[in-house]
């Protein structure tokens, strides 16, 4: 919905290709866009916390206290001549003034759920350029105790979600979600696919949908223990994940990383032994509980895609209304 969206695609549209997003429109100065606060403009909140991390970071504390120096921080010189006393977003990310960011980012995979080294040849490629930048100040030893630091945080993190994800994965397969797919508004794509069946990653007809089909990573219009496993891993993961890579190590820990992992976990834990309890209890009392129309309609749902396909087009999936594979890329 406009509401909801405005956010999102204020970043996840034509900024991401246009220059004045980073070197702002009508001023259009290079010294601008090599400063840290530019990239905040899209580069921070709950689930991309890199603005955030990279400001109450020992990095971040060294611009900000320096930053009105030129001669700790001249703006004025290019990227490729940069000898900063601190490193900036743009000093590490576009290391030499290269505008391809991806190709000295970190490994970032889906919020952090995967760990950073996975063995596979792109991921030591770029763990080799992400210690070739750190070593302008650090030796590579450093740099390389930093990135293993950052893979256990990430390998931990990964345990408490899958557990938190389990337990709503087993409430929802005995039928205990509430409420369950079939009850809410169906997702953007018209289908009642469970919302935490990402992907293949799950298959059979208990979980929604067919073999491959994805559910909808949702946030709102969903059971509670379904929005905190999103919660688990979308928020707190990514703290963890953003924290460790940039030298936050309280994002990583005590501002909702690891403990608002834990707090989440037995979250959803209490969750679902009470929404047992309360099956127990119907169950002997004889009480047919029915989903409330709110579920089937939530507060918005009218607006998304999702609905209008339900009622224009019965049976049928978004998938089915593209004409040819790629569609929905260019409409």
């Amino acid at each position: 919905p406009p509401g909801d969206t405005a956010g999102c695609t204020f970043c996840h549209t034509s900024p991401e290709e246009r220059c004045s997003t980073c070197h702002q429109r009508h001023q259009f100065n290079p010294a601008v866009a090599r400063k840290s606060e530019q990239c905040k403009t899209c580069h921070w909140g709950k689930d991309h916390r890199d603005w955030e991390a990279y400001d109450i970071s020992i990095h971040g504390t060294v611009y900000q206290v320096n930053k009105w120096d030129p001669t700790q921080f001249d703006m004025s010189k290019k990227l490729a001549d940069a000898d900063y006393v601190g490193p900036t977003c743009q000093y590490c990310h576009m290391r030499g003034g290269h505008h391809n960011v991806q190709r000295l980012s970190t490994v970032y995979t889906s919020m952090g759920m995967s760990n950073a080294d996975r063995g596979a040849p792109l991921w030591k490629e770029k763990r080799d350029t992400w210690v070739s930048v750190c070593d302008d100040c650090h030796s590579p030893r450093f740099a390389r105790e930093n990135l293993q630091a950052m893979d256990e945080a990430c390998k931990d993190a990964g345990l408490k979600y899958t557990e938190t994800f389990k337990v709503a994965e087993n409430l929802m397969l005995d039928g205990m979600g509430e409420p369950m797919p079939k009850d809410l508004a169906p997702d953007w794509s018209g289908q009642h696919i469970w919302s935490l069946k990402i992907g293949a990653y799950h298959e059979g007809d208990k979980y929604g949908g067919k073999k491959g089909e994805s559910g909808e990573f949702r946030m709102s219009n969903c059971s509670d223990i379904g929005r905190v496993c999103f919660e688990s891993v979308g928020y707190w993961m990514t703290y963890i994940f953003k924290g460790m890579a940039h030298g936050s190590w309280n994002d990583a820990t005590y501002c909702d990383g690891s403990f608002g992992m834990d707090r989440w976990l037995v979250k959803a834990k209490a969750a679902s032994e009470q929404a047992r309890r309360f099956t127990a209890l119907e169950k002997k009392a004889g009480i047919n509980w029915v989903p409330s129309e709110f579920w089937r309609k939530g507060d918005y749902l009218d607006q998304l895609s999702g609905m209008k396909i339900v009622k224009e087009f019965p049976g049928k999936t978004i998938f089915d209304l593209c004409p040819e594979p790629g569609w929905l890329d260019t409409h």
